[in-house]
């Protein structure tokens, strides 16, 4: 389990590796860096302290998501189990997908609570923050199309498609999902249970689970997904913080551009960080390669003076250099310390 695990790891880097050889053979080396010599050092510093507030929104958002729960922890808890979080979304494939069961374990051990209850709050936390996504990516588009025309670029249509899609399609699943949650609670006891007994079965010293306590465990994640959905006040808040959240990482892609001395209006980041956020859910390890050449086609698609494709690498490089080598270094540091902590106990 564990072995396949590390294959899929690996192979998604070298994935990433080849996306990022590609894209930088596109740009140009030379001028990618030569651009990123040249670039303004204290405004990229100041994208690296947009980045470390946009961690602190969100993992105030989820300690409160975890408060809703009954679940107490502090703020520096907080900051630290969230960049575990986005540790493990960084380096597992499918991003939050393969992320979230391993951010659920650590929010288990650091908090003291249920795993379940972990996995209710990081993945409530997860859906929480798409909705202001999208919200602003539509306001971004609204926006830009009344300063640019769009015309017959193609790429940029297709952006707006997608976020059109995802502003009308998102929120009905999510409508309907609620509506029948109850369905969908015994449809997946009915499909867990077997597969969990099978799995545990074939791991060494691992006892099979009951099929009561695995539905038990199913239930209390479900009860704790209502609870967070029926606490007005708790969504809010969490909604109000996911919301700085993004517009600290929008903030984040504008200070690139202008580190590297080819500045953008804001309201080209505000559509392109959420539609480049979408590729998170490819199989490269927290998108790494797919985000980045999103991200480059949206910014070379839009009509912007000086934007080519070495100057739109350099300030994604630059951007995403602070959004994803941050909390990948801070929550690998994190994970690496609950992980001695919890052997030393063992012992």
């Amino acid at each position: 389990m564990a072995g396949g695990r590390i294959r899929a790891t690996i192979l998604g880097f070298a994935g990433a590796l080849a996306v990022f050889a590609v894209l930088f053979w596109i740009a140009g080396v030379d001028d990618l860096l030569s651009t990123l010599v040249a670039a303004d050092g204290r405004l990229a510093a100041l994208v690296l302290l947009v980045t470390l507030g946009w961690l602190a929104a969100w993992a105030i958002s989820l300690r409160v998501v975890l408060g809703v729960l009954g679940v107490p922890l502090s703020v520096p808890q907080a900051f630290f189990v969230f960049t575990g979080a986005m540790f493990a979304n960084n380096v597992t494939p499918f991003g939050q997908a393969g992320g979230e069961p391993i951010t659920a374990l650590l929010i288990s051990r650091v908090a003291d609570t249920e795993y379940e209850k972990g996995l209710a709050a990081i993945a409530s936390v997860d859906t929480l923050n798409f909705v202001p996504s999208i919200t602003i990516a539509v306001v971004g588009v609204g926006y830009f199309v009344t300063e640019v025309a769009f015309g017959a670029n193609r790429r940029l249509e297709l952006a707006l498609a997608a976020v059109a899609v995802l502003a009308v399609g998102v929120p009905t699943l999510v409508y309907l999902g609620w509506r029948r949650r109850y369905r969908l609670e015994s449809r997946v006891v009915a499909l867990l249970i077997p597969v969990v007994r099978r799995i545990a079965a074939r791991l060494p010293r691992v006892p099979v689970p009951t099929a009561d306590g695995i539905q038990r465990r199913i239930e209390g994640f479900f009860r704790a997904i209502e609870r967070v959905a029926t606490n007005p006040r708790g969504l809010a808040l969490a909604l109000a913080l996911s919301t700085v959240g993004w517009l600290l990482q929008m903030v984040g892609l504008w200070l690139a551009f202008r580190a590297i001395g080819t500045p953008i209006p804001l309201s080209v980041a505000l559509f392109v960080v959420p539609i480049g956020a979408i590729a998170g859910v490819t199989p490269l390890p927290g998108g790494a390669g797919g985000i980045e050449s999103v991200l480059v086609a949206l910014l070379v698609a839009a009509p912007l003076p000086g934007v080519t494709e070495s100057v739109a690498l350099a300030a994604v490089v630059v951007f995403r250099g602070a959004v994803y080598w941050t909390p990948t270094v801070l929550g690998g540091l994190v994970t690496g310390v609950v992980g001695i902590r919890e052997r030393g106990s063992r012992t």
